[in-house]
């Protein structure tokens, strides 16, 4: 005997006839996410929800990843063995795409898409091994726990001869200063009055994600936006800054991780 099963993608809604069978549970505190239903007979085996965190969606071949940041989502999921990748890929694809989702990226057979509706960003990946997950985040700015103080900035420099701002901020791959970064701009400007003779190199520092070239590049733009920041906005003197970009070449700890990497994207001061 065969049931009749709604799959459900926003306001889409879509028939799959999967024979029934003995339910079973789903790992304890995971659940569907509102924006799509699970494949019908699907388990649950594992899940990740974030408030805060940045997810990684493929582009296709030749292009960068985009690295989104705002509420996550992941979701993994073991559909039937009754069910053939394909049936499970061409439910998914066709829910989303009816949805009203804009396709960034599709692998096709291969069974990797994603896709975007708005600030939405959804990452399907479907397996032969009869599992498929799906990464979802409603783009959103990450909150700066970690800002410099005033403090910590002269500590650094009179001890090392160089400290970490924490919480100036940009988007990614973008050299832009973000207004909440004012907070920690504020404390630079601190110690620069603090000490009239001091001088420094603002460096800015990136992972090692992406072009050489383009990091290296991105990195002297965000010091040189720093540094304007610094003198159109605050009034410090001109010659007293001075703006370098270092790219990936002066980790403070591995790539290997999304954490490292973000501990790698950083502007410093250094004392001249």
């Amino acid at each position: 005997m065969r049931s009749v099963h709604f799959f459900v993608v926003s306001s889409a809604v879509f028939l799959s006839l999967i024979p029934c069978g003995k339910a079973q549970a789903d790992k304890q505190g995971c659940k569907d996410s509102p924006l799509i239903s699970r494949f019908p007979g699907s388990v649950i085996t594992d899940c990740v929800d974030k408030d805060d965190d940045q997810g990684t969606f493929p582009m296709g071949p030749g292009k960068p990843d985009k690295k989104i940041e705002g509420e996550y989502h992941w979701l993994n999921y073991d559909f039937p063995k009754t069910a053939s990748k394909a049936q499970v890929l061409r439910n998914l694809h066709t829910a989303v795409q009816a949805a009203g989702y804009i396709f960034d990226y599709d692998s096709g057979d291969y069974g990797d898409f994603t896709v975007h509706l708005g600030k939405t960003w959804i990452l399907i990946e479907v397996s032969k091994s009869s599992w498929y997950r799906q990464t979802i985040v409603k783009e959103t700015t990450l909150m700066q726990d970690v800002v410099a103080t005033a403090a910590g900035l002269t500590s650094g420099l009179t001890s090392n001869g160089h400290a970490v701002v924490g919480g100036i901020l940009f988007d990614t791959g973008k050299a832009d200063v973000k207004p909440e970064s004012a907070a920690a701009l504020q404390e630079v400007v601190k110690v620069l009055r603090q000490d009239g003779k001091l001088k420094v190199y603002v460096v800015g520092h990136t992972d090692n994600v992406g072009a050489l070239a383009a990091n290296m590049e991105l990195s002297r733009q965000r010091a040189v936006a720093v540094v304007k920041e610094l003198t159109s906005k605050y009034g410090i003197a001109a010659d007293r800054l001075a703006a370098y970009g270092d790219g990936p070449y002066a980790p403070v700890t591995s790539n290997d991780s999304e954490d490292g990497r973000t501990s790698n994207r950083r502007v410093e001061l250094v004392k001249q």
